[in-house]
């Protein structure tokens, strides 16, 4: 029985370890970086570098910078359109990303309250409301 224990934990740290994409979480530690990234989201629709960095105390160049990190690790793709490039937060892949990282964190180290969470998500509340 304690061999099939270490072999299913060995599983879930290989699972767990296929998500840990160091280029995707890499571009994401920086604060500079993810002032760009929270532009991006906040606009609600592609913009141009002049147009992000608007936002930001950093110059247009550092900015340009960012992006590049930031579309290498796929969280942003670009386009583009005559003299301008425009980016995007390619969002259902970032947050496919953090969904399968937070489902095998919770699978690989359950929480001491027995699933409670999961139960509450369930039923759309907080605890007891109904």
């Amino acid at each position: 029985m304690q061999a099939r224990k270490s072999f299913q934990a060995r599983g879930r740290e290989r699972r767990l370890a296929n998500l840990l994409l160091p280029e995707f979480f890499g571009a994401l530690c920086d604060p500079s970086r993810l002032l760009v990234l929270a532009r991006l989201v906040e606009s609600g629709r592609p913009s141009t570098v002049g147009e992000i960095a608007a936002c930001c105390p950093t110059s247009l160049s550092a900015v340009s910078r960012h992006l590049s990190r930031l579309r290498s690790a796929g969280i942003i793709e670009s386009e583009k359109r005559g003299r301008e490039v425009y980016y995007r937060v390619r969002g259902a892949a970032v947050a496919r990303t953090l969904r399968s990282m937070a489902n095998a964190i919770e699978h690989c180290c359950p929480s001491k309250d027995g699933g409670a969470r999961r139960r509450r998500r369930k039923r759309g509340g907080k605890g007891d409301e109904r």
